[in-house]
């Protein structure tokens, strides 16, 4: 946050918000899709995770490159090729849509997605003009994730209920073309200023910043949550008998309650502290797991999915806040990139272990699992609280 940059306009802000829902949603209907796809041709749960693994593979390789790439050259040349990554991407599973091309569609669409919003959440960062801004502008921004989870799923759902995958997979190619035409009139901030002679950090310079390392253990708890519920839904609603609209509701729903959290934030941001609600956030989403594959039916599911959506829609905004706090802002496009590697990197690996419990042990066991790790991590989110110093 810096004096000699403008501040971001609420009409700018309004179309990348629109620009990042078109293109998060192609990559979470192909989510939703390519594994619902995957079971119905008889494809195994450790099978499923793997492919829904490969969505954050490419992250993991492309994040740090692709934050320094954003230092370097501001945000429409890398969006830019994120476009046109993701819509070949889908539109590849509309050519050939078997099971190795929808892990090349996934490499794709989840690759395009983590570099754009590396991308979309350094130019919003650098334009806030103070720490309460910061996090209400990141309240804002986070709204375009949470609504397409909502939109992506749903969407994809109802196509494949009515003309089937190929169908869906169109229409998912053709969301990321929109986003240029929302963000092409974005100003570029200017360059920042490195000092004379300052020598070159290395991205793990900054974990040895205990904030940093609180920050990240957090961070990968509650990413660990959102894999987890993306991964057993379609599991359960699969064993269950749902039909993919009903399976894509219960995971609109939980976008839907993610999106009405985050509209509110904006309007608290003044009030809240970062800590405090990512420390409530991590109990609530303990319980939530503990009676989550307790639900009997679609309702219910959706129910707990809500409720679940609230507590972990709340978190995003309070930890990309805390980030740019504790970071040097010549380096926030490589701090970024750094938290989605590190993120995306669990996200590689978690879904296929995920996939292995599940299938030697049943699906609760994940979440109860996973859930007891966030409860024991809610004292780390409570140490996030910055020191008080004594005059």
């Amino acid at each position: 946050m810096t004096g000699d940059v403008a501040p971001l306009g609420s009409v700018a802000l309004t179309r990348l918000i629109a620009g990042h829902i078109c293109l998060h949603a192609c990559m979470a209907g192909m989510r939703m899709a390519a594994p619902l796809m995957a079971l119905r041709e008889g494809h195994s749960a450790l099978a499923v995770g793997v492919l829904l693994s490969l969505f954050a593979l490419t992250q993991v390789f492309l994040a740090l490159p692709a934050g320094r790439y954003a230092d370097r050259n501001g945000f429409k040349r890398p969006i830019g090729f994120c476009v046109l990554s993701a819509s070949a991407g889908a539109g590849l599973a509309v050519a050939f849509p078997i099971f190795p091309v929808l892990c090349l569609s996934a490499l794709m669409t989840g690759g395009s997605m983590g570099v754009a919003a590396i991308s979309l959440q350094r130019h919003v960062g650098r334009s806030a003009q103070s720490n309460t801004e910061l996090k209400r502008m990141f309240s804002w921004l986070s709204i375009g994730p949470a609504l397409s989870n909502f939109i992506g799923p749903l969407s994809a759902g109802l196509l494949i209920d009515l003309g089937g995958f190929r169908v869906a997979f169109f229409a998912l190619a053709c969301l990321p073309l929109m986003t240029w035409l929302w963000v092409r009139h974005t100003v570029e901030l200017p360059p920042v200023e490195v000092k004379p002679g300052a020598a070159k950090g290395r991205a793990w310079d900054l974990m040895r910043e205990p904030m940093m390392r609180r920050l990240m253990l957090v961070n990968w708890l509650l990413s660990s949550c959102w894999d987890v519920h993306t991964f057993v839904v379609p599991v359960l609603g699969h064993e269950r008998g749902l039909s993919a609209s009903a399976i894509g509701a219960i995971l609109g729903g939980f976008a839907l309650a993610a999106t009405a959290v985050r509209v509110a934030l904006p309007l608290l941001a003044a009030h809240w502290h970062e800590w405090v609600v990512v420390t409530a956030a991590m109990l609530a989403t303990a319980v939530l797991f503990a009676i989550y594959p307790l639900m009997p039916s679609a309702l219910t599911m959706g129910i707990c999915s809500a409720l679940l959506g609230i507590s972990l829609g709340s978190v995003q905004p309070m930890i990309m806040s805390t980030l740019h706090q504790i970071t040097p802002e010549a380096r926030h496009g490589e701090a970024l990139g750094f938290r989605l590697m590190a993120i995306n990197g669990s996200s590689v690996l978690m879904p296929m272990l995920f996939g292995s419990a599940g299938a030697a042990l049943g699906v609760s066991l994940v979440f109860w699992t996973v859930g007891a790790g966030v409860a024991l991590g809610a004292r780390t989110a409570w140490r996030l609280r910055p020191p008080v110093h004594k005059p």
